[in-house]
């Protein structure tokens, strides 16, 4: 059936601007920030586009550059130089194949607020929604029945995982994967497979059993991850085993995923120099650090942040199934031509 195009381009206008109304209105600045960049986000289950800047027709020389996979790096030199509230509406790339929920070119909505924590954007995130919500559908309901009322529910990823596949993460603690896969073999029956790590463990029941069920019934926020698994984020000062991260699940779909921003420029070198070992080892791509990112990040004042996927809110107010039916145009599209 032919896509209704006009649809598609009138509902995302009205999602663009409502959201920038919303922000514009509590202070927030909209920024713009380079889409070329010498050095893309660090983590394993991202990977970047690369492209090259020939200057050697102007006496210069060839330079790789890379499609940002967020405006994040960028943003937070903003933030260090005391703009403290602002937000870039934005296309992104991410070189994973195009599906249900991915198109390889995407729109992101990055928001950084401060003084604030991750607290304090997600009571802005959770406002943004349901003035969205009730904009698109006049109702605090997704026309899946979803609802988007205020505040949402917070689940520890350590409860949800539990809930979900009868394991307790913080009994078979990272990085030795064996115990972890065994547990969970016996406990969800997922069978362990040769030489994973622990993330892999994880992400396999996490992906399997714990998703699915997030967000079905009303949007959900995931906190408090593995300490690990948030390169960018602060750790709890109650409890240094867990970060103070989050991320939003609505519809089934994971929507956005924020920080309380790390503020100290050693620490968040040593993760990246960790996350880069990582990389190598997986036999992936390996970026260079971003220094003028990593000076950056050691004047940042007390912040949180967070990045949206706005296609896959749109396919939710749509009440769509795909990401490709709220596209003008899809990547699976042109890729087959």
């Amino acid at each position: 059936m032919a896509r209704d195009k006009r649809r598609i381009a009138t509902a995302r206008a009205k999602l663009n601007s409502l959201t920038r109304s919303f922000l514009d209105e509590r202070g927030y600045l909209e920024v713009e920030t380079p889409i070329m960049v010498p050095a893309p986000g660090m983590e394993p289950h991202i990977e970047a586009f690369e492209t090259t800047l020939d200057l050697a027709p102007l006496g210069g020389k060839r330079r790789t550059l890379y499609l940002h996979t967020s405006p994040e790096y960028a943003m937070k030199r903003l933030l260090a130089d005391g703009l403290d509230r602002i937000y870039q509406i934005c296309k992104v790339f991410r070189a994973e194949p195009p599906s249900v929920e991915h198109n390889p070119e995407f729109s992101m909505l990055e928001l950084y607020r401060s003084p604030g924590d991750h607290d304090t954007v997600m009571a802005d995130l959770e406002e943004l929604l349901m003035a969205l919500c009730l904009a698109f559908s006049g109702s605090s309901r997704l026309p899946g029945g979803v609802s988007v009322q205020t505040p949402f529910p917070r689940v520890s990823v350590r409860e949800a995982f539990l809930d979900a596949t009868g394991v307790d993460i913080a009994m078979h603690p990272p990085p030795d994967p064996k115990p972890f896969s065994a547990a969970l073999a016996e406990s969800a029956g997922i069978s362990p497979v040769e030489g994973d790590t622990w993330d892999d463990v994880f992400f396999r029941g996490f992906l399997d059993l714990v998703e699915p069920g997030l967000g079905s019934s009303r949007a959900v926020y995931l906190v408090d991850y593995p300490a690990h698994m948030a390169a960018l984020a602060r750790v709890k000062d109650d409890d240094p085993r867990w970060a103070e991260r989050f991320e939003l699940f609505l519809g089934g779909f994971e929507l956005a995923n924020g920080f309380h921003e790390l503020a100290c420029e050693k620490e968040q070198r040593d993760r990246l120099l960790a996350e880069q070992k990582e990389r190598r080892q997986m036999g992936l791509m390996v970026p260079p650090l971003d220094e003028a990112f990593l000076q950056a990040v050691g004047r940042l004042p007390d912040a949180g942040g967070v990045a949206v996927g706005l296609d896959r809110i749109l396919m939710l107010l749509m009440g769509e199934d795909s990401i490709e039916d709220v596209l003008l145009f899809p990547a699976a599209g042109f890729l087959c031509e």
